[in-house]
């Protein structure tokens, strides 16, 4: 069964680091891509990043780029988010979610991952 687990959200201060997992279970190794997704209360949910299931390959959205870092442990099945230089505008719960792939490249398009996780809250402020 596939299942996907986020951690590491918080409560942290304009300008602090935050970095949130994503667990992955059932999926075959080294044959998924990961993105991950934020909503901010009162929008749609956005793009934040992705990366393909080697690791080789990501995307990010203009927000996170320059400040957000994605990476993936295939021993762990774990994909990480560091995030630095939070900004106010970075509240919102975070979701990570899979598919099968086996494409070296990803795309940050919430429609192409049909696993998804509970979320995670991240919270910005002072």
């Amino acid at each position: 069964q596939v299942q996907l687990v986020e951690s590491g959200g918080g409560l942290v201060q304009p300008g602090g680091s935050l970095r949130l997992s994503c667990t992955a279970s059932g999926f075959p190794r080294d044959a998924y891509a990961i993105g991950w997704f934020r909503q901010a209360p009162g929008k749609a949910r956005e793009e934040v990043s992705c990366v393909s299931s080697t690791g080789g390959y990501s995307v990010y959205a203009g927000s996170a780029k320059g400040r957000f870092t994605i990476s993936r442990d295939n021993a762990k099945n774990v994909v990480y988010l560091q995030m630095n230089s939070l900004k106010t505008e970075d509240t919102g719960v975070y979701y990570c979610a899979g598919a099968f792939t086996t494409k070296r490249t990803c795309v940050a398009n919430s429609g192409d991952y049909p696993y998804w996780g509970q979320g995670t809250q991240v919270t910005v402020s002072s």
